[in-house]
């Protein structure tokens, strides 16, 4: 059966397009993309904006070991709901993602019916996570690892560090770092600085996040591989990332919706659904993030998609896990505080939320072209909703969105050519 998206305006950042089309597709193939087309089935988008589906190269899905939190089918669920069409995992799950094994009991899950989009997953860099011994990376990349990381973690020893770039780059596998000091955390579960003190929680420093940018940035440096930093938070990391880039360092970074929204005054008033690791920072660290998207230091956007469980998350504040809820707020946020204000376009916003990271782990993905896959997000960026976590698709509920009122919907996502979502007239603010 032929479908065929009519009157929307279509936004294709690789090929820079943005003017009025249509897109056909059948057999989960895009067959056409010109004005006038007719279809066994008709979706009107008057209106809207059509798009490639979403890509985002930083999730945490859970399974195997905290299934509690999410699953990779209700994750799946949930960045389809987002617009979402394909999505990297990260590898801290319990057991750890660290050999073939476990790459493949991903993939196994990820083709399963219940899992609505397209997954991919990454593997540890060290075994266990544990900073010492090295993964057999090439296995891991030949069963369908993507990337390698200890996300949730840094590697504390340079010389190892080295050697996991070294031997990503040699197995065309990109590093994915989360630059974190431990010795200068100290118990930490919130930004240091004034709201802390006067708070009295513990607080984690920027340099403990600045210092090992700079290190990892010099040690791909003198690796000659590529590096992509997770979740750049503060001003100072940005601008460490923008020296790197200038010096020819092969280092891409990401930054995350919450560090452009919110800034460490949230943790008052959204309590631990506003705690998350590297922790927010300080408005003039916000006003630096949308900077650094707007010149362009930022290569893409990722959510740190981190589910937790309310019994996890309705504790004294300094016990309660890090991470919040991403996926289903992200693009959102995005038109509503980049977009509107007029920070970066919406054909950039959403260029940042394909291509850009499908380029950056080299995925088939976030493209839309005659013969290519049909992965298709419909967005209405006029349609203004009211954040209800109950609404969402995640098992978990921890946002610090909850109750705000944002601009730009998904209607509809398309993975393969099937509608994997279609929204409902309840997210809608009245």
């Amino acid at each position: 059966m032929r479908t065929a998206i009519v009157n929307g305006h279509f936004i294709e950042p690789s090929s820079g397009v943005s003017e009025p089309k249509d897109v056909a597709f059948e057999d989960g193939k895009i067959s056409e993309i010109r004005t006038g087309l007719q279809g066994d089935e008709v979706i009107d988008a008057k209106g809207q904006i059509v798009c490639p589906g979403l890509v985002d190269i930083h999730v945490h899905f859970r399974e195997p070991g905290f299934e509690s939190k999410e699953t990779i089918a209700s994750g799946s669920r949930a960045a389809a709901r987002g617009g979402f069409t394909s999505v990297v995992t990260m590898a801290n799950t319990k057991p750890t993602i660290d050999n073939a094994g476990m790459v493949e009991f991903v993939n196994r899950r990820a083709r399963e019916k219940d899992c609505v989009i397209r997954i991919w997953p990454s593997a540890c860099a060290t075994k266990g996570m544990e900073g010492l011994e090295m993964t057999e990376m090439s296995e891991l990349r030949d069963v369908g690892a993507v990337a390698v990381t200890d996300d949730g973690k840094d590697i504390p020893s340079s010389w190892v560090m080295r050697r996991v770039l070294e031997y990503a780059d040699m197995c065309s596998l990109n590093y994915l770092a989360h630059c974190e000091d431990n010795t200068l955390m100290e118990g930490g579960a919130m930004n240091e600085g004034y709201t802390s003190t006067r708070l009295g929680i513990p607080g984690c420093p920027k340099a403990m996040e600045e210092i090992m940018i700079e290190r990892n940035c010099r040690l791909a440096e003198l690796a000659g591989a590529r590096i992509h930093i997770q979740h750049v938070t503060s001003a100072a990391g940005m601008d460490i990332v923008r020296v790197a880039k200038a010096r020819g360092v092969r280092v891409t970074c990401e930054t995350a919706p919450h560090y452009w929204t919110l800034d460490d005054t949230a943790v008052e008033r959204r309590g631990t659904n506003a705690k998350m690791n590297p922790p927010l920072r300080e408005p003039n660290d916000v006003e630096a993030i949308k900077a650094a998207i707007a010149d362009g230091t930022v290569d893409c956007i990722a959510t740190d998609h981190a589910p937790h469980t309310p019994t996890e998350k309705e504790v004294e504040f300094e016990l309660a896990p890090f991470g919040i809820l991403g996926l289903e707020t992200s693009l959102a946020l995005g038109i509503t505080h980049l977009v509107e204000p007029g920070i970066i376009s919406l054909e950039r916003l959403i260029e940042l939320m394909t291509i850009a990271g499908a380029k950056i782990l080299d995925l088939p993905a976030g493209r839309l072209y005659e013969g290519g896959p049909a992965d298709i997000t419909i967005i209405d960026p006029k349609v203004e909703w009211v954040v209800d976590p109950n609404e969402f698709a995640s098992l978990s509920r921890n946002t610090p969105f909850t109750g705000d009122t944002l601009h730009g919907l998904v209607q509809r996502t398309i993975c393969d050519g099937d509608t994997v979502y279609e929204a409902a007239e309840t997210s809608v603010a009245k």
